[in-house]
């Protein structure tokens, strides 16, 4: 059975997942500076294909990319990857009840996912002897569920074409 009104989708291509995983990536290693509150686009994308696809996008690859944050960031290394791991696993422990509800409560459910990695990572931070980077931190896993919508929409674009083209069928 499917959802209430949910869209039969077309089978993904493994190369757009690892694509967009990538691309995800490079967003994350622009060079913007230490802000504290900028969401983490590799964390949303990479918790989007947890929940769509968890037989090809799984645990291990959340802890490839974490370990490839961390060198980026010079931060200790393990501690994107602690975070990371964890977030995709308790995102494919959830993936099917989340797939019931609607994108917006999809976004609300997700979040306290996204407040757990960052409290993990800030943990790690500060046992490790950083310093605290400020309360702006609290602000990041807000605009990552804000962005769990956009996410949806472009992550799925390329599944809602019709299978064969025709001029009744301009989708």
């Amino acid at each position: 059975m499917m959802p209430r009104g949910s869209q039969l989708l077309l089978p993904v291509n493994p190369v757009f997942i690892w694509v967009t995983l990538l691309l995800a990536l490079m967003l994350n290693l622009l060079p913007v500076g230490r802000v504290p509150a900028l969401p983490d686009v590799l964390a949303v994308v990479l918790v989007f294909w947890n929940v769509h696809q968890p037989r090809r996008v799984g645990v291990g690859a959340a802890f490839v990319f974490g370990l490839f944050m961390d060198v980026h960031d010079g931060a200790l290394l393990g501690q994107h990857a602690l975070a990371y791991t964890l977030l995709s696993y308790f995102a494919i422990t959830v993936h099917r009840r989340l797939l019931w509800f609607t994108v917006g409560s999809q976004a609300v459910q997700i979040l306290p996912l996204f407040i757990a990695a960052h409290a993990v990572a800030l943990l790690v931070r500060l046992i490790a002897g950083a310093t605290f980077p400020g309360w702006g931190l609290l602000a990041a896993p807000l605009f990552e569920a804000a962005l769990w919508p956009v996410a949806h929409m472009l992550l799925l674009a390329p599944q809602r074409r019709a299978p064969d083209r025709d001029k009744n069928r301009p989708l």
